[in-house]
This record gives C-alpha cells, structure tokens and sequence, in this order.
C-alpha cells in the first residue's frame, strides 16, 4: 500500500504576536478539514501520515516513510516566500509532493508579479500600482477611483475589509496606512470592478480539467455591485456560492479559458482555483490564481463535487492520481 503524508498549518499553531492583525492566522486550517483530507486519502486506498507543518516536516525529513507528501501548507513566518517552504524541503530531500512547486507558489502569493505574468500572457486583469507607503501615492493618473487596496502577499482575504474598497484620496491613504504598518508589506492598489464575482477550479495536469463556473453570491445577492469577497464574510452566513453559475454559456467559456491560461501561465500542478471579477459590461478580469486552494468541505471543491456527481473523497482522489502519475507512481 503507498503511503501519503499530509503537510499543513492548523489555526491553533499560530501564536499570535504583538501587533498582529486579527487575520493573521486565516490561511491556516482548522482540524476538521485536516481530518476530511486524511480520511480522503485513506478512502482512496491509501495509507496516510500527518506531518504537519514547515517546521515538524524539517524534523522528520530524514526518516519520513512515505511515497508522496499531499502538501496545503501556508508557511507561517511573513512573506511572499512562506507557501514555498514545504516544496522546497521536499524537493530537496527527493520526495514527491502533491501541488505546486515552490516557484510557483511564491510568484502567485506575490500579487504583483502573478499580475505582472498576466498581462505578459495577455490575460486581463485590473489596472494595478503598488507602494510600500502613504507617501508614495502622488503618481496615481493612471487608476480611477473607485479603487481597492490589498496586501501584496496575502490569501484568503487577508487585509481585505469592506473598507477596502476606497472612493478618494482620503481613503486611500487610511488604507495604505493600514496595509503596510500591520501587514507589514507593500500594499496592492488595483481600480474597483463593479460588478459580479467568480471562481474557477482547475485539477489535474495533461490535460488539466476545468472545472465548473461557481458564482460567489453576498448577502442573497448575485449582481455584488460593490460588494467583494472579503475575510469576514468567510466566516459568516452572508457568503453563498452557486454552482453551476447562471450566467451565459458564452461568459462560462470566456472565463475557464482565462482560468486555463492563467493556470499554465505559471506552470500549477495538480489543483488551482483563478478568481474573477466581471464588469457591468460582461468583461472578466482575473484578480489572482491560487495553486494553494482551500479543500474546506465549506469551500468551492465541494460544492463542485456534488454537482459534478462524485464524492469529496473522489475529488481528493483525482488531484493526488494526478500527482502520481506526474511522478509516475504506480
């Protein structure tokens, strides 16, 4: 029988410091959904062996018995590079892994440089400046308000507040003030898209099957307007999604093609999720690719599982017999 493990970052493990945002801990996992992996894997036929995070993986590197490392650890030290620590460890050490290597995970974390990738590539995506101070804001002709301010590596809507979307100068500099004092970054400015707001899933490799269109829905609506996605309407009942998506077959296509060239644009592997916002015109624009998604049973996997008519275990199945076949595990 292989033998899977498992590397993470439970919510729990974070101890929060002195100055640290309320969020600081948001991308980590909360024990429930490390044991539906874990018991995923193990209904797939597979043994399995939690190692949990960066630091218990450096510990056992040199005696881990394993075939290959399922991996949705975020790194828990600050910066563009903490989703790239466990890949890393394990490339060097030779084991094979599940998701996307190091490179990809620190070029996709990073914001600026995945969005810097899209328009290389010609996928659209919001008009962009970053600064690393209130200060630097003068040389903004080129972006109209309304605008959204984000921290330029963060996940799970880490920094993002309904303040977030700001009208004028004014705003601005609050929220640039906030992003880089307690996030500690640069912080992202992007032009607002008034609009709706997408999500689309990607597993597997050769070749990659996009998955169905899920439509984020707020507070029982689906035209967002100005409502967006943000870290407290994760944990809330004020955030719905509806898949299949009820938009046009045309739209549906438009984004899975995007979704796909952003997905090989910065070489994913195995799993990814690219998230859209879509104007009032009907134009998509890619806000960002996350190779490391949330397998929450709360989250998009799910919800597409059953539309698609298989089971979580399934889904979980399919992205890890991608990976073995990657690495031609038999």
């Amino acid at each position: 029988m292989k033998k899977v493990g498992l590397t993470y970052d439970l919510k729990t493990d974070y101890q929060f410091k002195p100055g640290d945002p309320p969020d600081a801990n948001a991308e980590f996992d909360h024990i429930s959904t490390i044991d539906v992996i874990a018991n995923a894997i193990e209904a797939n036929g597979f043994g399995g062996e939690r190692i949990g995070n960066a630091s218990d993986l450096l510990e056992r590197l040199n005696s881990l018995k394993v075939d290959i490392v399922f991996n949705i650890s975020e790194g828990h030290t600050l910066g563009r590079n903490r989703e790239s620590q466990v890949p890393i460890l394990l490339e060097m050490a030779g084991i094979p892994f599940v998701g996307s290597d190091a490179l990809t995970l620190g070029l996709t974390l990073d914001k600026v440089m995945a969005k810097k990738v899209f328009i290389a590539e010609g996928i659209p995506t919001p008009k962009f400046m970053e600064v690393d101070s209130s200060a630097k804001l003068a040389d903004l002709d080129h972006l109209k308000f309304p605008m959204i301010v984000k921290p330029r590596f963060e996940g799970s809507s880490k920094g993002l507040s309904d303040n977030s979307r700001v009208a004028n100068s004014q705003e601005l500099e609050r929220q640039v003030d906030l992003i880089t004092k307690a996030y500690k970054q640069p912080a992202l400015i992007e032009e607002f898209i008034t609009g709706q707001e997408f999500t689309v899933a990607i597993v597997g490799n050769d070749p990659a099957q996009v998955l169905p269109v899920v439509q984020v829905k707020i507070d029982g609506s689906l035209d967002l307007d100005e409502k967006f996605y943000t870290f407290a309407r994760i944990t809330s009942d004020r955030l719905e999604y509806v898949c299949p998506a009820p938009i046009s077959a045309k739209l549906t296509k438009q984004m899975q093609d995007y979704a796909l060239m952003v997905y090989k644009a910065v070489d994913s592997l195995d799993f990814g999720r690219v998230d859209f916002r879509v104007d009032k015109a009907g134009n998509p624009f890619v806000l960002e690719i996350n190779p490391l998604p949330s397998l929450s049973t709360e989250d998009v996997f799910m919800l597409i599982s059953k539309v698609q008519g298989i089971t979580y275990e399934q889904m979980i199945g399919n992205i890890l017999n991608s990976a073995l076949k990657r690495y031609n595990i038999k």
